[in-house]
């Protein structure tokens, strides 16, 4: 399962998918990939259960099934609360840290003193 999210372009397949059914000519525009490369990517996630099909026509439209995604919510869940715990630590100590101070701005024309020409 983890191996099918892994990959950035499966992803985006999904974040697509989450909108509704798509064909695979409506997934190749959303995601600017070639078709072969869309192909590829729905059987990985078909296979991993997370992509659903039904053909119609000559047609075929894909789905998300979310359900195994849900699984691994409630696996990450157990580890919520150490990265929160953990973010608050971070919090904390950036809390406690001095304000920096601001960088003094570059002077303008107006604040430089002319130059004085030197006389040979």
């Amino acid at each position: 399962m983890f191996q099918a999210i892994a990959c950035p372009t499966r992803r985006a397949l999904l974040d697509v998918l989450a909108q509704g059914e798509r064909n695979v000519s409506d997934l190749v525009a959303a995601l600017d990939v070639t078709q072969s490369a869309v192909s590829q990517q729905l059987a990985i996630l078909k296979t991993a259960g997370l992509v659903g099909e039904r053909a119609e026509g000559r047609f075929r439209y894909y789905r998300l099934r979310a359900e195994p995604l849900a699984a691994i919510d409630a696996w990450l869940g157990r580890y919520r609360g150490h990265v929160e715990q953990q973010l608050d630590a971070l919090g904390r100590v950036l809390d406690d840290l001095p304000d920096e101070p601001t960088p003094p701005s570059p002077p303008t024309p107006r604040d430089r003193t002319p130059r004085r020409s030197r006389s040979t």
